[in-house]
């Protein structure tokens, strides 16, 4: 308990908070940083996950070389980007390992949503003479919408996670408080900043969950009245006007 009670002193001191090496300034830092590596690999993985899962072609292809990726270290990549040339171009070897790391769940969950959308309702809707892109917009992307999201979900969370990692090449973020500590050999330190992190990611999450909820288009419409559309029970039906006196 001596390493919690210090490590929460830490977090209540005010001057940890402030200044150039500050938790307020590792903390806009660190997600910048994230949300620049979500963007990217959304746009990067979503397009090519939601157009393979429409046309039902090399998406199992696509998401078996994505998902082996995950296999290889990020720490591994990082250090081979800071080899290569990329390593004097500031902060693009940490961006483009992430990247690369968030790549995975968003293109296997998008890609698995829109191939798995209801058949009956995708052929319904063929059958009433929609466009491909309107088929993607209209009918798949909405089916998929949970699944997409639980994967930009799970790449937000773990980029939170891993961006700590821009800290040792001399990047920022929450992971600069991490080294510092181990630098320093401040315990302390070392477990305040892994708790921000931590809490970060939870936040990150939450965040997400209430997005997916809120922006579900298919929750949206589940308020739509459906009485119109339904036939009324047998003891309920309404008697024709012949038979009434």
């Amino acid at each position: 308990m001596g390493v919690i009670g210090e490590a929460w002193d830490w977090l209540a001191t005010g001057s940890h908070w402030s200044g150039g090496d500050g938790v307020w300034h590792r903390l806009g830092e660190h997600l910048f940083l994230t949300v620049v590596c979500l963007a990217i690999a959304c746009v990067v993985a979503l397009p090519v996950a939601v157009l393979l899962g429409h046309i039902g072609k090399g998406g199992a292809i696509a998401v078996n070389i994505s998902n082996a990726g995950r296999a290889v270290p990020t720490f591994a990549v990082l250090v081979l980007l800071l080899l290569s040339p990329l390593g004097t171009h500031g902060e693009w070897p940490t961006i483009i390992a992430l990247v690369l790391f968030a790549v995975p769940p968003l293109l296997t969950n998008a890609y698995v949503g829109v191939s798995e959308a209801d058949r009956e309702v995708v052929e319904a809707a063929r059958g009433m003479g929609m466009t491909g892109g309107q088929l993607i917009r209209r009918v798949e992307l909405p089916l998929a919408f949970p699944l997409i999201m639980t994967g930009v979900r799970t790449a937000a969370v773990q980029v939170v996670a891993t961006a700590t990692l821009a800290a040792l090449p001399g990047g920022g973020g929450l992971g600069r408080i991490i080294t510092a500590g181990f630098r320093l050999t401040d315990t302390p330190q070392v477990v305040a900043g892994a708790v921000l992190v931590a809490g970060l990611a939870l936040l990150v999450e939450g965040v997400f969950v209430v997005l997916g909820l809120v922006l579900d288009p298919m929750r949206r419409k589940t308020g739509r009245p459906a009485a119109a559309f339904r036939r009324p029970p047998a003891d309920q039906a309404p008697k024709s006007p012949a038979l009434t006196s």
